[in-house]
């Protein structure tokens, strides 16, 4: 046998045990073992216990992201998440009340800042100057009595590992694991972060976040194609801002504007607790109301009711600069709880995730036109009206333009004939073995818990994927390709090369 057939055979007998082993695996088993607890302040914790190794993670989710920033600070929720580890009134200082004494005279130094640059071109700059000279003498005094990192610090020498955090535009996590005989140290520290954060370091901090912009848009070609391609798209809603924040506002951050922002969505009933490991759901749940019961009770707020109008027609961007060329072009689309969701996401899969998508095996491996190609949805978020997007980095013999025409004739063919159905096939197989494998872990089956809670309103919808996945036909797919694909109807960002 030679080795290409051979290869084959592997390949296929993959296929074959992905699709049999999804099938096998029993969520119910998983399901029974979970318990819910509601706390009166309506703090949903969801619990399973793992008694494999003596590690438990955590996942607190917060139902907010940069798409409720408001006007004049996008970015803030990326920014709080920043400031959610420069600890609490308990954690994080050497003398609290002289650390908020030189707080509070930034405040106020900063507020006279603000009120000047306000005024724009009438802005007297000697007058800056020397604010800005008192606010780093103050800024240094505050900075004096911090604990720098005290909390990273704290997790670390108890056995935590992978103390991180992540903000995207519908949402906030923040994960950590330990040993389980500390479930209480974590109870005690992520609660109080709720409960008694101090925005300690906010202008040092400030500096860390313009540089994070600098690298990821304003230093990266594919940032500044990103973020063209999402202004185009998004004309009122926010998702067509930056996740990170505009420059100029992300300088203009204070702690007032923060600390409402906070108040209003960083709140029990807003917020969703995943903990997979060795633990006891009864204790996890006295623990919980003893030190999340603190969070104060407040009505849940009101999600965004922002609609994106359709395009009147095709709406295309060019950046010229010495740099690869590359576009980015797509369609809008619902939002993950509509049922075409399942769809969209298996024509993405079809067109262009992996070596063996449609555009991949056409563009790449046998034209060589392209050397990345890419469809995805879900992008920038999915609890509002989101998009299908297409990515294509062109070879040195091509152009955007010229894969750009492939693409869409590819996916017109999609909507003249049904995909075969191997291809469905394998699609479902795929997506099932991704679920199976988000699972695996504690920390992922953590994540997932609380995110469909916060989703769906419901953790069990988790374990009904699988239900969707199979349900698809490849009528399905035909239909939102003719449905969400109109190619009158699309945003386009190419950058190119300055013609010599």
């Amino acid at each position: 046998m030679n080795q290409s057939k051979f290869l084959m055979k592997l390949v296929i007998f993959a296929i074959i045990m992905v699709v049999s082993t999804a099938w096998a695996f029993d969520f119910s088993e998983i399901e029974d073992k979970i318990s819910e607890y509601d706390l009166d302040n309506g703090l949903t914790i969801i619990v399973l216990p793992r008694h494999d190794a003596p590690v438990v993670s955590f996942v607190t989710i917060v139902n907010t992201g940069c798409a409720d920033d408001p006007k004049g600070a996008t970015g803030i929720a990326h920014m709080y998440e920043h400031m959610a580890f420069k600890g609490t009134e308990e954690i994080g200082s050497k003398d609290l009340k002289k650390e908020e004494k030189w707080m509070a005279v930034e405040d106020s130094i900063f507020q006279l800042i603000l009120e000047e640059r306000s005024k724009g071109d009438l802005a007297d700059s000697t007058k800056l100057a020397e604010l800005g000279q008192k606010m780093a003498v103050a800024t240094d005094s505050a900075f004096s009595y911090s604990e720098t990192n005290e909390y990273g610090l704290i997790a670390k020498r108890n056995g935590g590992v992978g103390l991180n955090a992540g903000t995207t535009f519908d949402r906030t996590a923040y994960y950590i694991s330990y040993p389980s005989n500390k479930l209480e140290l974590w109870m005690a520290m992520e609660s109080d972060r709720f409960y008694k954060p101090v925005l300690r370091e906010l202008f040092k901090e400030k500096q860390v976040v313009a540089e994070e912009r600098r690298y990821r848009v304003e230093s990266m070609p594919i940032g500044r194609l990103v973020n063209e391609y999402l202004t185009l798209a998004y004309k009122s809603h926010p998702y067509g801002e930056p996740l990170i924040g505009e420059m100029s506002e992300i300088q203009n951050y204070s702690r007032p504007v923060m600390m409402e922002q906070f108040k209003k969505y960083y709140i029990p009933r807003n917020m969703a607790i995943g903990i997979v490991g060795d633990v006891d759901p009864q204790e996890v749940y006295r623990l919980a109301k003893k030190y999340f019961g603190r969070l104060e009770d407040k009505p849940k707020p009101m999600e965004l009711m922002i609609d994106e109008q359709p395009p009147f027609g095709v709406r295309k961007s060019t950046i010229i600069e010495k740099s690869q060329p590359m576009c980015i072009f797509g369609y809008q689309i619902p939002t993950v709880n509509h049922p075409d969701w399942k769809a969209l996401q298996a024509l993405a899969s079809y067109l262009g995730s992996g070596r063996t998508s449609v555009l991949y095996k056409n563009l790449v491996k046998d034209k060589k036109s392209a050397v990345e190609v890419e469809a995805f949805t879900g992008y920038p978020g999915s609890k509002y009206p989101s998009l299908f997007s297409l990515y294509c980095m062109p070879s040195n013999e091509s152009s955007n333009s010229e894969n750009e025409a492939e693409i869409l004739a590819e996916i017109e063919k999609v909507k003249t004939e049904p995909i075969p159905e191997k291809d469905l096939e394998k699609i479902k197989a795929r997506a099932k073995a991704s679920l199976i494998n988000g699972l695996a872990s504690n920390a992922g089956l953590a994540s997932q818990l609380a995110t469909y809670q916060l989703v769906y309103g419901d953790w069990r919808m988790l374990f009904k994927e699988l239900d969707k996945v199979n349900a698809l036909t490849t009528e399905d797919i035909q239909r939102v390709a003719k449905t969400y694909l109109d190619p009158e109807k699309r945003f386009v960002t190419y950058i190119e090369k300055p013609e010599e």
